[in-house]
């Protein structure tokens, strides 16, 4: 039977290797609603925001090298779908220290 649920993503100390928001699940559809990034750790950063096409490695970039000023919060309100096995992740430039918050709404079929 189909659903429809708001959900909200935590991911805490994010850094320069891959961090997955959304692990995507076959069956469903993500509708991505809102992203807010939050540096933490008082240091200018940039950060990409991306697809992993079915989690297969293959990326599709959101956002490539966006700066993120000191203690700022960066915010993506463009709603976008992503489905099945496909991940939204994130990665910093350097080892920093950014938290993400992803609301979002999840649909079965």
């Amino acid at each position: 039977m189909a659903s429809e649920l708001l959900k909200v993503s935590h991911t805490a100390g994010v850094t320069n290797s891959e961090s997955v928001l959304i692990n995507g699940v076959n069956g469903h559809t993500y509708t991505i609603l809102s992203i807010l990034i939050c540096e933490t750790a008082g240091a200018a950063e940039t950060f990409d925001l991306y697809i992993d096409d079915g989690g297969g490695g293959t990326d599709y970039e959101i956002y490539s090298d966006q700066a993120l000023a000191a203690n700022a919060t960066f915010e993506h309100t463009t709603k976008f779908v992503i489905e099945d096995e496909d991940h939204l992740c994130a990665s910093t430039a350097s080892s920093a220290n950014v938290d993400i918050i992803v609301s979002y709404l999840d649909q079965t079929r």
